[in-house]
């Protein structure tokens, strides 16, 4: 009996290592990853210098390559494992942003009717992996990788994503949700580490395929 291929999506705030755990998991499962494109991303520089005049083109460009991407999915054969979703764009980014006051309320009332456009022709992924980071892990991570646009994120900024999240993941009810705290794991160089991130998703994994 043929599988159908599922969609995994790998959330987290900025430093919690959700490129790296995507890599990982789609080598040991052989999905195909889908990672997040900052570098080719035109505005993340100036976004980053200033907030308030990028935030609107910053959120539109996101929003459009992950939805795009999300299509390019949904019509391939192949199990696939995502670096940060859509949602989490509606639901943390630009609520943040608009918040903080660097987003307009006609820019953000834009920017949601659009999203819900959007949404209606998708479907949430199969299981979303949500990576719990407390601040000084984000910052130390964040350090450690020394992209230069990021060297300007405030700490306020962090935190408030960090509170977002955890409003978002309470309240989740779009699919099957697995939370790793990160903050004492280092999967990355320590394999028995990986081996618990592993068993927790294979727990999750036996629901769906």
């Amino acid at each position: 009996m043929s599988v159908s291929p599922k969609l995994i999506s790998v959330a987290g705030n900025i430093g919690a290592g959700k490129t790296t755990l995507t890599r990982q998991l789609a080598k040991h499962y052989n999905w195909e990853p889908h990672f997040e494109a900052l570098d080719d991303n035109p505005y993340i520089s100036d976004f980053y210098d200033d907030m308030h005049r990028w935030s609107f083109n910053m959120q539109i460009y996101f929003l459009n390559t992950r939805f795009n991407s999300i299509l390019e999915i949904l019509s391939g054969n192949t199990s696939v494992i995502q670096d940060r979703s859509i949602y989490e764009d509606a639901n943390i980014f630009a609520p943040n942003l608009h918040g903080m006051g660097l987003m307009s309320t006609r820019d953000f009332n834009t920017y949601k009717s659009l999203f819900e456009s959007l949404k209606s022709m998708i479907k949430p992924p199969d299981l979303m992996i949500y990576m719990r980071a407390s601040i000084p892990t984000l910052v130390n991570q964040i350090q450690k990788r020394g992209r230069q646009y990021e060297d300007s994120i405030r700490l306020d900024y962090l935190k408030r994503l960090n509170e977002r999240y955890e409003a978002w993941v309470s309240n989740y009810k779009d699919g099957a949700l697995l939370i790793i705290d990160v903050d004492d794991l280092d999967f990355e160089n320590k394999p028995e580490d990986f081996g618990l991130v592993i068993n927790k998703v294979e727990a999750e994994l036996n629901g769906l395929f």
